[in-house]
């Protein structure tokens, strides 16, 4: 019989305790607690997370059922459905943003050299957000529109690995252009932006922070022409130009030159008109990279699906950001597990036999290195045939 560790156990110890520690003195949320420390809550929240819990009843049951391998899980403490109440309520979630971006430059560091489909040097970030609807009556703090609340996860995505290196949550009501506001513009990085982002003072500076931008464009754009380039039009390329604002407004916001680029996707036949400051890159590569800001959205959709963000275990805001910090967390966690262990699984895959093997003593590896159905001999079967 297997006497080692728990896989819960083991998956914690890829976890940075001194780091996790200094979150939480730099918050005082250890400060009078006499029992469910902020480390035995991020313990439980994780538990939630990749076990998929829908509510603090069903955390608690669960956690009780196993009640005799919580010690050695690193739990010390009675689980109850009101200790995890009024832990969500009153413990500042800043502990767990700031240990969320300790594990962002891990991640970060391990993933940074891997592909996304555009091979440059240069750091590539994707912006965009997400709303997270919710219910008016239970999140009045959150209200979105007249009879809906909501909450937005505005996210700068490292395009390296998929590593969302910048999260910021606000309620539904707050612009998308105004969190630009609050971003640090990395020098020579690129950056791709939806329509929404199009605020000229705004992309004015970032062009002086030295970094590079890439947006969607109106197609009645008043602009003057100065010159254009020669352009391929069987690759979908129309135009290539260098142009500047006419309007007085934009222009005393953007008083520099931007290039226009016109291009037909081959495949969908749309028409899009990109703006940027960067005039050393092809006009090809500049649409194809913006191709890659859909990633971000595919980033958005998985941690939907597989994460619990769309339903809260609190009613607070503390309670809804702690929540949210916490499944990020374990996503940059089941990152950082997967490159450093060298498992050619997905994410999803790894989530999957997490969730119901937690409490097995296996080796981890070994855990996540078992044969997928597809690796099973299928010439080998005992089962009648049905059908003919």
């Amino acid at each position: 019989m297997n006497v080692g560790q728990t896989i819960f156990a083991q998956l914690m110890e890829f976890v940075p305790r001194h780091e996790f520690r200094r979150c939480v003195e730099r918050y005082d949320g250890d400060y009078k607690v006499q029992s469910f420390s902020c480390w035995e809550h991020f313990l439980t929240m994780a538990f939630a997370q990749l076990t998929y819990r829908e509510s603090l009843r069903d955390i608690e049951a669960c956690l009780r059922a196993r009640s005799k391998k919580l010690y050695h899980m690193g739990i010390r403490s009675r689980i109850s459905r009101n200790t995890l109440a009024h832990a969500n309520q009153v413990r500042d979630w800043r502990i767990y943003a700031d240990f969320a971006q300790v594990l962002i430059s891990e991640a970060r560091q391990l993933y940074a050299d891997e592909p996304f489909g555009v091979e440059l040097e240069q750091a590539i970030y994707a912006l965009d957000s997400t709303v997270v609807d919710l219910c008016l009556s239970v999140f009045p703090w959150a209200q979105f529109r007249r009879r809906k609340s909501a909450v937005k996860l505005h996210t700068v995505l490292d395009l390296h690995g998929n590593i969302p290196t910048v999260v910021i949550i606000t309620g539904g009501r707050v612009h998308d252009a105004l969190i630009m506001d609050q971003l640090i513009w990395e020098a020579g990085a690129i950056y791709l932006l939806d329509r929404g982002y199009l605020h000229f003072q705004r992309l004015y500076r970032i062009h002086q922070c030295g970094a590079f931008f890439i947006t969607r464009s109106r197609q009645r754009l008043d602009c003057q022409r100065h010159r254009s380039e020669p352009v391929d039009k069987r690759t979908g390329l129309r135009c290539d130009q260098m142009v500047s604002l006419n309007n007085r407004v934009p222009r005393r916001r953007y008083p520099e030159q931007l290039r226009r680029i016109r291009y037909v996707d081959p495949d969908t036949r749309n028409r899009l008109v990109f703006l940027t400051n960067n005039t050393l890159l092809p006009a090809l590569t500049i649409a194809e990279m913006y191709r890659c800001r859909w990633q971000i959205e595919l980033f958005f959709r998985w941690i939907k699906q597989h994460l619990r963000i769309k339903s809260f275990y609190g009613t607070s805001e503390n309670a809804v950001k702690i929540q949210i910090w916490t499944a990020i967390a374990v996503y940059l966690l089941v990152a950082i597990i997967k490159k450093q262990l060298k498992i050619e699984r997905s994410l999803f895959s790894i989530l999957q036999i997490l969730s119901v093997s937690l409490f097995e003593k296996t080796p981890i590896q070994q855990a996540l290195a078992a044969l997928t159905s597809d690796e099973i001999d299928n010439d080998f079967s005992n089962q009648l045939i049905l059908f003919n």
